[in-house]
C-alpha cells in the first residue's frame, strides 16, 4: 500500500498483487458466474438498460462542412432531449433514451436517424469519426444555443475549448454506449456478496467503479476491434506537417499503416496536458473522482489566464481554471447520474450515485447506416459485464501510465502483429492478450445467452475472435481497404454518407412516431423561447451561482 497525490487529491493506491499472465486473475470471475449459476440469478440480470449518443457533421452537397444553422424543423439544440449539437453547429449529435435492450436502442437511432434525414434536404450526415473537407478554424461555426442564460453558458464552454484546444478537433465524431447493470440485479448481488459495503447505494457505486477501472484496463481492445479511423483528410491537420508515421495517399489523404483509430490517438482531443496541468482523475473510489475533478474545476490555471475570461465585455471562456466544467476532461469512459435542472454532473454523483456507464471510445462504423451493428453491440454487453465481474484492484501510476500508452499504440498500430502491450512489468503481443481475453468473456457471454434465451453473447464474442487472428477483417483494415480503391479518403466516405442517405431517405416512419417527434421539436422551440423571456438575472451572475452550486435557491 502507498499513497500518492492525484490532482492535489489524496488517493491510497495499491498494485496488482499477482502475475497477471496467470489463470488466477480470473478466479474471481469465475467464482462470481459459479455463484450466479447456482444461485439461479441470471435472470435478474435481463433488465439492463442501454443508450447511445451518436455525433456527426452536416455536410454540404460539395463535401464541405456546413455552415447553415442547426435546422429549425429539428427543434431547439438546446431543449430537445433526443436532437441537439455537439461542439460545432453542423456536429449533430443524436440521443437515444434508455432502453430494455441493446437492439432496441438501435432501432430507435436509426428511426431517429430517420426523421433528421427526411427533413436536411441536401445536405449529408458524414459516416466517419474523421471530418471531412476542412478549409481551417474558420470552417467551424461554434453551435449556438439561444440568448438564455443555459444556452450562453453552452456557447461560451465550448468557446473556452476553442481558445485552448483548437476548434478543428473538436469535430471529430464518435458514438458513446451508456450502459445500466439491471436494478434488479443490485439486490440481491448485495446479499450474496457484499463486499464490506453496508448499504445497496454504496455497494452500487463500489461496483460501478471496480467496472470503470477494468474499462480502463482492458478498453484497448475496443479500440482494436471496433476502431474504424485509420486514415484522415489532409486538411484536417491545416497546414501542419503530419506526424512520423503518416504515410501519404495520392494527394490528400493521410494514413497509418497499421492504425485502428486515430480519433483515439494523439491528434484526437485527448487531455495531453494532463501532466502539466495537475489533471489526474482517479478513480478508486466515486469519492476520489468526484474530488479530483472538483480540484480540477476549482484551480486556477495560469496558462489559460493568460486567454482572460471576460476580454472587451466577451467571454473568452467560463473561467481560467484547469477544466472550466467536468465534461471538459476527455476520459474513455465515466460514471455518469442523469441531472436534475442545473445539477454539475458531480453534484449529481455526489446525491444520488452512479446511475449508468458512458463508453467514450466507440468509432463511427461506416460500413452500417447505424454506426454501429447489432453484432458489436452484443460484444459491448459481455465486455461491460466482464468488467463488472471480473478482479479490479486499484490502478496506480504505473499501471496508469501503461495503461494510456497501451491505448495511444493500439490506436496507432494496433494491427501490427508484432505490436507488445504493457502489462505491468512485462510485456505481451496484443493478439495474445486479445484471445486470453476473450477467453475468459467466454462465460460471460453464456451466461446473458441464458439469461435472453439466445445464443447471439456468443457468436458476437466468435466473431470478434476472427478479427483477432485476422486483423485484415477489422474496421480499420476494411476502412483502408476501400479508401484505396475509393481513391482517397473523402471519396470513400462521401460515397458511404451518399449511399447511407439513400437509405434513411427511403425508410418508412411509423406515422404515430413521426407525429411524436414533430410535436416534440415544436415543443423544444417553445421550450427556448421561454427559457429565454425568463432571463431575470445577469449571465455573470447566473455563472456565479452555478460554480457555487446556488442556482437552485434563485431559479
Amino acid at each position: 500500500m502507498f499513497i500518492c497525490i492525484m490532482g492535489g487529491v489524496w488517493c491510497n493506491e495499491r498494485p496488482l498483487l499477482v502475475n497477471p499472465g496467470s489463470s488466477i486473475v480470473y478466479q474471481v470471475l469465475e467464482q462470481r458466474l459459479r455463484s450466479i449459476q447456482a444461485s439461479n440469478l441470471h435472470t435478474y440480470l435481463r433488465y439492463a438498460k442501454t443508450g447511445l449518443e451518436k455525433e456527426s457533421l452536416r455536410v454540404n452537397s460539395a463535401g464541405h462542412i456546413a455552415q447553415t444553422n442547426h435546422p429549425q424543423v429539428l427543434g431547439s439544440a438546446l431543449t430537445n432531449p433526443w436532437i441537439t449539437t455537439d461542439y460545432s453547429e453542423a456536429l449533430l449529435e443524436l440521443i437515444t433514451p434508455p432502453q430494455a435492450r441493446a437492439t432496441q436502442a438501435l432501432d430507435y437511432l436509426l428511426d431517429l436517424e430517420t426523421f433528421v434525414y427526411q427533413r436536411l434536404g441536401n445536405e449529408l450526415l458524414w459516416t466517419n469519426s474523421m471530418p471531412c473537407v476542412l478549409r481551417g478554424e474558420a470552417d467551424v461555426r461554434i453551435a449556438e444555443y439561444g440568448s438564455s442564460n443555459a444556452g450562453k453558458m453552452k456557447h461560451v464552454y465550448r468557446q473556452g475549448l476553442a481558445w485552448r484546444y483548437g476548434k478543428i478537433m473538436q469535430v471529430i465524431a464518435g458514438i458513446h454506449y451508456n450502459y445500466s447493470i439491471s436494478e434488479d440485479f443490485w439486490p440481491v448481488w448485495f446479499a450474496m456478496e457484499p463486499e464490506g459495503a453496508t448499504d445497496l447505494r454504496s455497494f452500487k457505486d463500489r461496483a460501478y467503479i471496480r467496472m470503470i477501472r477494468n474499462i480502463q484496463r482492458y478498453g484497448w481492445l475496443i479500440i482494436y476491434l471496433f476502431g474504424a479511423s485509420p486514415a484522415i483528410c489532409k486538411s484536417f491537420l491545416n497546414g501542419r506537417a503530419p506526424a512520423e508515421g503518416f504515410k501519404a495517399f495520392k494527394e490528400f489523404t493521410l494514413y497509418e499503416p497499421y492504425g485502428t483509430s486515430l480519433r483515439m490517438g494523439n491528434i484526437g482531443y485527448t487531455n495531453t496536458k494532463e501532466h502539466d496541468s495537475g489533471v489526474k482523475v482517479c478513480y478508486n473510489t466515486l469519492e476520489s473522482y468526484v474530488a479530483s475533478l472538483r480540484h480540477a474545476i476549482s484551480t486556477p490555471s495560469a496558462e489559460y489566464a493568460k486567454i482572460g475570461v471576460k476580454v472587451d465585455g466577451e467571454y473568452r471562456q467560463l473561467n481560467a481554471n484547469i477544466l472550466q466544467i467536468e465534461n471538459e476532461y476527455y476520459s474513455t469512459v465515466r460514471p455518469k447520474q442523469p441531472l436534475k435542472g442545473f445539477e454539475k454532473p458531480i453534484t449529481a454523483l455526489t446525491r444520488r450515485g452512479i446511475g449508468y456507464v458512458e463508453l467514450r471510445s466507440l468509432d463511427i462504423n461506416p460500413f452500417d447506416p447505424a454506426g454501429l451493428t447489432t453484432e458489436q453491440m452484443a460484444f459491448i454487453e459481455v465486455f461491460m459485464h466482464f468488467c463488472l465481474l471480473q478482479e479490479s484492484p486499484l490502478i496506480d501510476k504505473t499501471e496508469r501510465e501503461m495503461t494510456n500508452a497501451n491505448q495511444l499504440a493500439v490506436a496507432h498500430y494496433g494491427r501490427d502483429p508484432q505490436l507488445y502491450l504493457n502489462r505491468l512489468n512485462s510485456k505481451i503481443l496484443l493478439s495474445e492478450w486479445a484471445n486470453e481475453l476473450i477467453q475468459a468473456m467466454q462465460g460471460v457471454a453464456q451466461l446473458l445467452d441464458q439469461t435472453h434465451n439466445e445464443t447471439r453473447y456468443t457468436q458476437a464474442l466468435n466473431a470478434h475472435t476472427i478479427l483477432v487472428q485476422e486483423p485484415e477483417l477489422t474496421p480499420s483494415a476494411r476502412v483502408l481497404t476501400e479508401i484505396m480503391a475509393a481513391g482517397s479518403f473523402f471519396e470513400f466516405a462521401n460515397e458511404q454518407s451518399q449511399r447511407h442517405k439513400s437509405l434513411f431517405m427511403n425508410r418508412n416512419l411509423p406515422e404515430a412516431l413521426e407525429n411524436d417527434w414533430t410535436a416534440l421539436a415544436l415543443q423544444s422551440l417553445q421550450q427556448q423561447k421561454l427559457l429565454e423571456t425568463e432571463n431575470n438575472i445577469a449571465f455573470d451572475e447566473f455563472l456565479e451561482h452555478y460554480f457555487n452550486e446556488t442556482l437552485e435557491s434563485i431559479l
